[in-house]
């Protein structure tokens, strides 16, 4: 028999309808990976050599990769929540450059400890996420929106926090100088090749993605992105969810603002321009749907590192700044426009 056959309970065979799979959407599912290993294969070729080394997969230039992804991982991750829900977030970066203004301001002129300053920043970063979930919730406003004015009122407090000056983060026991081990940031560990904030960024990863992909809270997210109406109905806490993934991206954007911070010794209310930008490119390329209800965090990190590898093996070859965001919005236009014919044909099968 050409078809799979089935029998119920001694009822009569039935045959079961062939499974058909789209070569379309399992490109697009594993769109970042397959990106990843392209970009990888063409930096192989493309790279410079040194004494016959390739330069591409230099033990150094691979730590500098992660290590610059690490603070916009670190958003796209927070970030992935929102979208899955359907949602956006355009003040992850001054979110960001506040968390670290906040951050160097507590310990170098308010003496604060450590773990002090570690904990009001990420309560402030979720604080102000949260309140941009509920006011976009609560009198149904487009995310987009309360987002943007969240934008200009983060890089506002930045500004007054900071007086419109960097703050330099000196490390020492006296009055002004804040503690030795906020230093560990900014450095590498097992024999120097792992970068500290790449750790961080992947354990946050790690911990995402088990909350997303086996709790209750992950099946609400990814319900109320699919149909938030339906989720409704079956009592779903839609704008519980909602404030809740938008809590999550706050909390994200001020643990890399730490992060920003401990690496490179001074908090600037310019700090993380244009990181919102990269962190929903990174989302979108890993496979998140921007019509909600379907993403992964693996397809985020894949995502992430691959316009890292990308903007590296550009630099590598001496191409200039513009040519690389010109490649980067060809990427994120060719995602988008996948995940549209996808959704197309979904449409029209159904």
């Amino acid at each position: 028999m050409s078809e799979e056959s089935t029998s119920v309970a001694g009822g009569p065979v039935v045959a079961a309808a062939p499974v058909h799979r789209d070569p379309l959407a399992l490109i697009v599912r594993f769109q970042s990976l397959i990106g990843l290993v392209l970009v990888a294969i063409g930096g192989i070729i493309f790279s410079p050599r040194r004494h016959g080394e390739i330069l591409f997969l230099a033990p150094d230039n691979i730590a500098n990769i992660v290590r610059a992804v690490s603070e916009t991982g670190i958003i796209a991750i927070g970030m992935t929540f929102v979208i899955i829900t359907a949602g956006i977030d355009l003040s992850v970066g001054a979110v960001l450059g506040l968390s670290s203004v906040v951050t160097a301001t507590m310990m170098i002129s308010g003496g604060f400890g450590l773990v002090p300053t570690i904990l009001a920043v990420l309560m402030i970063g979720t604080a102000f996420g949260m309140i941009q979930g509920t006011i976009s919730s609560r009198f149904r406003l487009e995310p987009f929106i309360v987002t943007l004015a969240g934008l200009q009122a983060a890089r506002g407090l930045a500004l007054v926090v900071s007086g419109n000056q960097y703050i330099n983060i000196s490390y020492g026991d006296g009055p002004g100088l804040a503690p030795p081990v906020f230093s560990v940031l900014g450095e590498r560990l097992f024999n120097n090749t792992v970068p500290v904030a790449t750790i961080v960024f992947i354990a946050f990863a790690a911990i995402a993605t088990v909350v997303l992909n086996t709790t209750r809270f992950g099946r609400y997210v990814f319900a109320v992105g699919g149909n938030e109406r339906a989720a409704r109905i079956s009592g779903v806490p839609v704008s519980m969810v909602k404030i809740s993934v938008y809590a999550i991206t706050g909390f994200a954007s001020a643990l890399a603002g730490i992060v920003h911070a401990g690496q490179f010794n001074f908090g600037s209310a310019n700090d993380g321009m244009g990181y919102e930008l990269t962190a929903i490119a990174a989302v979108v390329i890993g496979g998140t749907s921007l019509f909600g209800g379907a993403g992964s965090m693996v397809g985020t990190v894949a995502g992430t590192i691959m316009l890292g590898a990308l903007a590296n093996i550009l630099q590598l070859n001496n191409i200039t700044p513009a040519m690389q965001l010109l490649a980067t919005a060809a990427i994120i236009v060719l995602a988008a426009v996948l995940q549209s014919l996808v959704r197309r044909r979904e449409g029209l099968g159904r």
